[in-house]
């Protein structure tokens, strides 16, 4: 299973009035034993219902107009058979500075990071939770499972074209394994473009993936497994993937990804694999690097994302060109940088960072 909506019983709610006011929900459930015994479509009913809320409107900024922002964040088995998540810090920082850029009452940051800790430490206590598999390590947690954490905005009723001044905060628990599948990393230069100057890219903003989908629905029906965007403006620099940062390790043992702006997710594990790379003394370098440079010096490239971690890139086609990296293998350093902070995230490697916050 890669994602997909099964979501855990207990969910966090929380509405701005005056102030944040938040709540526990469990919703309808079986034991997970009981739940895996049911026919298809008795589960997807029991899943509806969970899914599913009478008091929230259909009609909202955020129905009409993608008005919302989420996060995306993982809680992960760990080898000493507990559970915790990855940075959540970070991405309460991230969350809060979304929902600020978009002119919402941002959540605060201490109750973002308690909401996640308590909906994945509550839906455990139920069971829904993976436990730790040795099998993993075999091949670096590729496939490992682990807890998806989805915080989310949905806002108040409405039509006219404003922002919302009453917005729900939602947080909600689900399980994932390998985001990317099959045995072919190849990678397009898409045509379409994500994001442009003085708008909302450097916001996790729902609308932002509506052409982030299409573009990789697109590339996957020609035979690739992500897309990869140029800049809006100069159609040369390379920006980022369909959901996801990029990294090029050159020929000269620098290690390159494209600076942050307003046209650029400040992605958690980019953030994170740039750490580790220095701590490796590799020279690591935020800049503009443009398609030319790509084919011309690169010998490795890799993706980063929560759902992505360190996905190695095999190749990357662009106006009907290809190159191809590493010889199509797993290049040296992305395999490094990968079994780290996997070996980290899972409690496989120490935590030296304290990086982990502790679930269970």
């Amino acid at each position: 299973m890669a994602f997909g909506l099964h979501s855990y019983p207990v969910v966090y709610r929380a509405k701005f009035v005056q102030e944040w006011v938040g709540e526990y929900i469990e919703k309808p459930h079986k034991t997970p034993a009981e739940e895996a015994r049911l026919t298809s479509a008795e589960l997807e009913a029991l899943e509806d219902s969970r899914n599913f809320y009478a008091d929230m409107p259909l009609v909202s900024y955020s129905s009409q107009y993608g008005f919302s922002c989420f996060e995306g964040l993982k809680a992960l088995p760990q080898k000493d058979g507990g559970l915790a998540i990855f940075r959540p810090d970070q991405n309460a920082a991230r969350f809060y500075n979304s929902m600020k850029g978009l002119y919402m009452p941002p959540f605060p940051e201490e109750e973002f990071v308690k909401a996640c800790v308590e909906t994945v430490r509550r839906n455990a206590l139920l069971g829904f939770a993976p436990t730790y598999d040795p099998e993993w390590e075999k091949d670096s947690f590729m496939n490992a499972d682990s807890v998806y954490i989805r915080p989310f905005t949905y806002s108040e009723s409405g039509v006219g074209v404003t922002v919302p001044s009453h917005p729900w905060t939602m947080v909600v628990n689900t399980p994932v394994s390998a985001y990317f599948s099959g045995r072919s990393s190849a990678a397009v230069i898409t045509d379409r473009i994500r994001a442009t100057p003085n708008g909302t890219g450097w916001i996790k903003a729902a609308s932002n993936y509506v052409i982030s989908a299409i573009a990789k629905h697109e590339a996957m029906e020609d035979g690739f497994m992500e897309c990869i965007y140029l800049d809006a403006t100069h159609r040369k620099y390379v920006e980022e993937g369909s959901s996801c940062n990029v990294f090029f390790y050159l020929k000269s043992g620098e290690l390159v990804t494209p600076e942050l702006g307003d046209t650029i997710l400040p992605g958690i594990t980019r953030k994170s694999l740039i750490e580790l790379a220095r701590d490796m003394n590799v020279k690591v370098t935020e800049r503009k690097i443009s398609i030319e440079e790509v084919f011309d010096d690169a010998v490795e490239c890799f993706v980063s994302g929560t759902a992505a971690g360190a996905t190695p890139i095999e190749s990357l086609t662009y106006n009907k060109k290809t190159v191809i990296f590493n010889n199509r293998e797993v290049g040296e350093l992305t395999a490094c940088l990968r079994d780290t902070l996997k070996g980290i995230q899972y409690g496989a490697r120490p935590d030296t960072k304290d990086w982990m916050v502790k679930v269970l």
